[in-house]
């Protein structure tokens, strides 16, 4: 609607003429241009201020002193809420009439016009605007600032951490516009800006009169694999996991929940840095202190494993006292076994305290002491000469390390597996996890150690061997290694012998090769070094030189007629016919 409070009567018009109706003193054209210079001059696609005459739900009404007004729907002031009758706005004259004879404004157009200029200049002076939160986006929000599509990143919303972004959409809030991407046209606004400086001074103000010890109410602001923050009522603390409680935490989340009142005692401050560190714990008596006066070294405690190493097991017996059983006094095996073995986190286990030291706060406990030792009866269970059966555990180049029992170990010499075969490394002989029989041979009690043997289970085959391989005897046997040295023959009564590469020469020159079966002479044995030292080209060189030895038997029978002489001048006359008898005859048969 036009307004004619500004609108002066001619000074010249006359009113009687007028109300007689006769013909007015001015022309209609007169009158029209009188009108027209009452109204605003507005021109097409042209920003002009206009003043709210009407608000509704649906549109806004606008008069910009033109003859008519302009209508704009409400949608393009949702970022101002508080608009009402009486405000000036921003219009843009999209077309003075349209075929109803309407004014077209817009405001969005408006705005669009003089929003970049207002955006750099918002972000030089440092200005506080307005924006309009149109939408969630991923990372945070999108902002209508004079009409432009601002990013709101999620961190800039608050000073808190935001859990549910849903309910900032739809709201006006202030702004401060942090950065702009020129290129692209990327506006960059922030929320927490606003009240970081405020927050700033409230901080100082806190921390200034801050004390150690001091019990202050807090709110859980934000849990962390960590700890927790707590909101102290304009600045953050931190609670360290290993002081929310005496006994071990491994989530937070097991002690504290997000927006939980909370008491807590200022453990330390930084003022420069203006960090706060908190505890919840001491807030409580130290579980040691209200320990049982009463428990001692040999008592029996039972508890829960809270924390698993290589090397041991942490016990919790009481909430916040724990006692660490190592892994050599889980069993009285002294093999190197890791604890995972034994246990794991969350075994309820029984123990022994093995040592108690209150003003240190340390507990050592024990699970093997729970049995007996096996070693303070081993006489009586294993005596020397008793015969078991144990497990193999180890190698070593020298023996074998066997288990004959938990926490009773023995060791078997190289030397001890058998009688007869030459073994080089107890892989050869048996392997690690099987069973194997053995002989006790020696105690060492004080050094927990047992000496075995597996051979002494079967009689010395060289007490036998002694009566059949005499020097000079010929057996059969098998050539089974051939070496630079000369070669093993494996004889067919059993046992090993060794022939040099000289005694392996065969009748026709050849040289016996690996694998051939053939006679052998022994050339000599010692039973106590377990050699049999053999010969196979002595068994036909040997029989060759025997026809040239034989001329040697009248040496020999002079020799013993010699031996009768003697024999015969010792003896008495009454034998002397029975001598001189044999004598004759000897002569006769030479």
């Amino acid at each position: 609607m036009a307004d004619f409070k500004n609108v002066q009567p001619l000074a010249d018009f006359n009113w009687d003429e007028f109300e007689n109706g006769s013909k007015a003193a001015v022309s209609a054209e007169e009158l029209q241009k009188a009108y027209d210079e009452t109204l605003n001059k507005v021109s097409e696609h042209q920003v002009v201020d206009g003043t709210v005459i009407s608000v509704d739900k649906k549109e806004v009404i606008v008069n910009i002193g033109y003859k008519s007004d302009g209508i704009i729907p409400a949608s393009e002031f949702r970022y101002n809420p508080d608009l009402k009758v009486g405000d000036v706005v921003e219009v843009y004259v999209e077309n003075q009439e349209d075929k109803k004879g309407q004014l077209l404004l817009s405001h969005k157009k408006a705005r669009l016009s003089k929003s970049w200029e207002r955006v750099n200049a918002a972000l030089e002076n440092e200005e506080v605007i307005q924006g309009y939160i149109k939408c969630r986006t991923k990372g945070g929000m999108i902002v209508d600032v004079f009409g432009i599509e601002a990013f709101l990143p999620g961190s800039q919303i608050d000073v808190h951490p935001i859990r549910d972004y849903d309910v900032f959409v739809g709201k006006t809030m202030e702004f401060k516009v942090v950065k702009i991407n020129q290129e692209f046209r990327n506006v960059v606004v922030s929320h927490k800006a606003l009240i970081e400086a405020e927050l700033e001074a409230q901080k100082k103000e806190i921390i200034s009169k801050l004390e150690k010890g001091q019990i202050l109410e807090g709110t859980v602001k934000n849990i962390t694999s960590y700890g927790v923050f707590v909101d102290l009522g304009g600045v953050d603390g931190l609670i360290h996991i290993t002081d929310l409680s005496w006994g071990r935490v491994s989530d937070p989340h097991e002690v504290v929940a997000l927006d939980q009142k909370i008491n807590v005692v200022i453990l330390d401050f930084d003022e420069e840095k203006k960090r706060i560190a908190l505890g919840l714990k001491q807030l409580t008596p130290h579980p040691w202190d209200a320990l049982d006066p009463n428990l001692k070294v040999g008592d029996h405690v039972k508890g829960k494993v809270v924390v698993m190493a290589d090397y041991g097991a942490f016990v919790e017996i009481a909430p916040g006292v724990e006692g660490l059983i190592h892994v050599s006094e889980m069993s009285w095996s002294q093999h190197l076994r890791s604890a995972q073995d034994f246990m794991k986190v969350g075994d309820e286990v029984e123990a022994v305290i093995l040592t108690l030291d209150r003003a240190e706060r340390k507990m050592s406990l024990g699970i093997k002491q729970l049995k007996e030792d096996p070693w303070e009866a081993i006489e009586v269970k294993y005596p020397v000469g008793s015969k078991h059966t144990a497990k193999v555990r180890n190698f070593t180049n020298f023996g074998i390390f066997v288990e004959l029992e938990e926490g009773v170990d023995g060791l078997i010499h190289i030397s001890d597996l058998s009688w007869t075969k030459k073994v080089k490394h107890p892989s050869e002989f048996t392997q690690v996890g099987a069973d194997i029989d053995v002989v006790v041979l020696e105690i060492d009690k004080d050094n927990r150690r047992l000496s075995l043997g597996h051979k002494q289970l079967e009689e010395n085959p060289w007490d036998t061997y002694e009566t059949i391989y005499t020097p000079g005897s010929v057996h059969t046997g098998k050539i089974t290694e051939m070496m630079d040295k000369g070669a093993v023959i494996t004889l067919n009564e059993g046992g090993e012998g060794f022939a040099t590469p000289k005694h392996l020469v065969k009748e026709d020159g050849s040289q016996a090769q690996l694998g051939e079966e053939l006679e052998f002479k022994v050339i000599e044995f010692v039973k106590e070094t377990k050699r049999i030292i053999l010969s196979h080209s002595r068994t036909f060189e040997d029989a060759k030189e025997e026809p040239k030895k034989a001329p040697r038997k009248k040496a020999a029978k002079k020799d013993e007629t010699a031996a009768i002489n003697n024999v015969a001048a010792s003896t008495t006359l009454g034998d002397l016919d029975a001598l001189a008898a044999l004598k004759a005859k000897m002569e006769k048969g030479e």
